[in-house]
């Protein structure tokens, strides 16, 4: 069996330093030839192409845009989105907001614009949230409709480039109570409606087993159209070493036997510095290693 192939989130992970750019070059002496990030966009796109092609680093995933509304996300006129700051009040991705279809698709467009620089084939595509006070049952199939269109007008648009979107069910018990996408059996369904090879299931096993557990048989059900993993321990969302719900063991073992061959992006809080909270990835290359020999 091929070992698993992590990535590091750098939106999260060796956030002791202050750029991108820096984060890149960190992740790769940690270890990791891979990373992702949620909002590069307040980021110079030249010094970010810079730093990947000197690093060596892939860049494997990026977020949408949250959308212009997000508090605390501030960055040059050119790209209005960047730093995550505080996402409470604002936004959190456009793809099923009705209205603002306009929006969605010029967020693509950056999207497009910086994972083509970059080299990056894949894009997050963030849902979003139902608007404040809304009758859920009410508004659940408008937007659902508007999700289904924006979806099948990006695949388009990302074939052309090569590349795959992704939509991820984020938890609305603990972390987004208004998320409009918080079901891997819902994404699911709307992946089967947008019919695209090329629009993927992201799967994030902190908000899987918030929402649904059963994690063994989800990952059986839903491999083939799982396009990208992403981990972090329950319920603190700190490291995979770190106590909580999980066993990473097994779950390394079973993705490893169904021949899951895609990323798995290392998306957690680390307790203390990023070096420290590496222990676990760090046993888990060591053992591979020595299987080899």
């Amino acid at each position: 069996m091929a070992p698993l192939k992590f990535c590091a989130n750098i939106s999260w992970l060796f956030t002791e330093l202050p750029d991108f750019s820096q984060r890149m070059f960190a992740a790769v002496s940690a270890g990791f030839t891979a990373v992702e990030a949620a909002w590069l966009y307040d980021s110079d796109l030249q010094e970010l192409q810079r730093a990947r092609e000197a690093s060596g680093v892939e860049l494997v995933l990026i977020n949408s845009p949250p959308g212009e509304r997000s508090e605390g996300v501030r960055g040059r006129a050119a790209a209005p989105w960047g730093r995550t700051g505080d996402l409470t009040a604002g936004d959190l991705g456009l793809a099923a907001v009705p209205g603002r279809e306009a929006e969605f698709r010029k967020g693509l467009d950056v999207s497009v614009k910086y994972a083509r620089a970059l080299d990056c084939k894949r894009i997050h595509l963030m849902a979003g949230r139902f608007p404040e006070g809304a009758d859920r049952t009410v508004a659940a199939k408008e937007m659902e409709a508007v999700f289904v269109q924006n979806l099948k007008y990006a695949a388009d648009i990302l074939s052309k480039e090569g590349m795959t979107g992704l939509i991820e069910p984020i938890n609305s018990r603990i972390s987004e109570p208004r998320y409009f996408l918080d079901s891997p059996h819902h994404a699911a369904a709307i992946l089967e409606q947008v019919g695209r090879p090329n629009i993927q299931l992201q799967m994030d096993i902190f908000h899987w087993q918030i929402m649904d557990g059963n994690l063994t048989q989800n990952l059986r059900r839903y491999l083939p159209i799982i396009g990208h993993i992403q981990v972090a321990q329950v319920p603190g969302r700190n490291d995979p070493g770190s106590a909580g719900e999980l066993n990473f063991s097994y779950l390394w073992d079973t993705l490893e036997q169904l021949g899951y061959h895609g990323y798995i992006g290392c998306e957690y809080k680390p307790l203390g510095l990023t070096e420290q909270s590496l222990t676990w990835i760090q046993q888990y290359w060591a053992q591979k290693n020595t299987m080899k020999t």
